[in-house]
């Protein structure tokens, strides 16, 4: 028997820690794989036939969406981290939506005048990964939910290609492709958005172990900047690396398996990120049965180091002739997915944790995010305006190993940063104790 919206709700609210999190993990995880298909689906073609101001076409359609995607992120650092509980629901759909109506018009307006569309294509779904992150923060179940999350978008991009591939075989242009495909998914979404609404919100319980998430003004956002900028330059940095490499392997995969010989079919796409997935499942799994905040922040600085590291190991493998193409592909994801996803989950959810600040995940993410996409530009204009000379193979490999030997330095010196800034407010807690005052965070 269906439940009602209130009885629904009131089932939640009745239900264990564990019923909440397996309910939330399907529907988010579905949910954002159905936004992803308004956004990626377009890049499993080659548009090979246009070239426009001397420059491929894809690289136009991927510079005027992340162009609008990186503007959303400076965006998002005031909205995201402002957003009232109330407004989320709505404020999805909405997003949804115009994307949408993008890509139809996308499919209407012959190119190039049509790349303006990918421009607010990205500008509204860059604000819609941290609204749905607001249903999950604050919680002790926080790391399962988020990994469920950030799993969606491993698989989802994948999907999406795979999707628009299987479209493409059965006769849609490329250029609609991308429309057809919203209209596959567009009503699974408004399902899933309904269920993730119903998710009671965080318990007292869960406050306690983490901090109350609550919006942040102003003064908040500049003080937490002031307290954390070394270490945030350090990890926004590596997190710039991450971004450019892993928007620049999801945008031109299509482009990179052929430079690899590969001659299979679309479901290359997700079957090959299936590894990266069962790896972060694991190692997210484990993170989360620390209790220790601050040691549990450790261990994510500790798994995106050793991510780093396997994006070097399997890139030198192939060149020295030892891994297959698709060994090096498998193993270049999963290293850049095991660095990648406590980014984008667990990370920031620990640090606010460790040193009891009172705020949102949102408001750190889309800082970082801001950066990450600008960087994913300067990685574009390189590769197009640059004086390297590089194919798509070796452009990806040469960034691969920049960022394996650059990100796990970076991400280093912040875990060494977070270790002392920790035992200095240890420190400073015990004294005041001894000295009975009240500690302060």
């Amino acid at each position: 028997m269906l439940f009602t919206s209130a009885r629904l709700r009131t089932k939640l609210s009745q239900s264990s820690s564990t019923t909440i999190a397996i309910y939330t993990s399907i529907v988010s995880f579905c949910l954002y794989s159905c936004v992803y298909t308004f956004r990626k689906t377009f890049t499993v073609g080659t548009f090979a036939e246009y070239q426009f101001w001397n420059v491929d076409y894809k690289v136009w359609l991927v510079v005027f969406q992340v162009c609008g995607y990186a503007l959303s992120k400076i965006l998002g650092i005031k909205i995201i981290s402002e957003l009232k509980a109330a407004n989320r629901g709505r404020s999805i759909l909405i997003i949804a939506l115009l994307s949408g109506l993008c890509w139809l018009l996308f499919g209407l307006v012959p190119a190039p005048w049509n790349l303006v569309f990918l421009f607010f294509n990205g500008l509204s779904l860059g604000l819609i990964w941290g609204v749905i992150f607001s249903y999950l923060e604050g919680r002790k179940i926080t790391e399962i939910l988020a990994a469920g999350l950030s799993i969606s978008f491993i698989l989802a991009s994948g999907m999406a290609k795979t999707v628009g591939g299987l479209l493409m075989a059965a006769g849609v242009s490329e250029f609609w492709m991308p429309f057809v495909t919203c209209m596959l998914f567009i009503l699974p979404l408004i399902v899933f958005l309904n269920l993730l609404n119903h998710i009671p919100p965080p318990t007292a319980e869960d406050e306690a172990s983490r901090t109350k998430r609550k919006p942040m003004n102003a003064a908040e956002r500049k003080k937490f900047i002031l307290q954390f900028w070394p270490g945030m330059t350090l990890f926004i940095l590596s997190y710039v690396l991450l971004t450019a490499f892993r928007d620049f392997r999801d945008n031109f995969s299509t482009e990179i398996w052929q430079a690899l010989e590969y001659t299979g079919g679309p479901e290359i796409f997700t079957t090959a990120e299936i590894p990266a997935v069962i790896m972060v499942l694991i190692l997210v799994a484990g993170i989360m049965l620390i209790k220790n905040n601050a040691a549990a922040f450790l261990a994510n600085h500790i798994m995106i180091f050793l991510g780093m590291v396997a994006i070097g190991i399997g890139c030198w493998m192939f060149r020295q002739g030892t891994l297959s193409p698709l060994a090096m592909m498998i193993t270049v994801g999963t290293g850049l997915y095991m660095a990648y996803v406590p980014f984008n989950s667990i990370f920031f959810e620990r640090m606010l944790a460790t040193f009891q600040f009172s705020g949102t995940v949102g408001f750190v993410m889309y800082v970082s995010d801001s950066f990450g996409y600008a960087g994913s530009l300067v990685t574009l204009f390189i590769k197009e305006f640059g004086s390297l000379n590089l194919n798509w193979l070796e452009f990806f490999l040469s960034t691969a190993m920049l960022l394996s030997v650059s990100g796990s330095i970076l991400i280093a010196f912040s875990g060494v940063y977070f270790v002392l800034k920790y035992n200095r407010k240890r420190s400073y807690e015990r004294k005041e104790i001894m000295e009975g005052k009240p500690s302060f965070s």
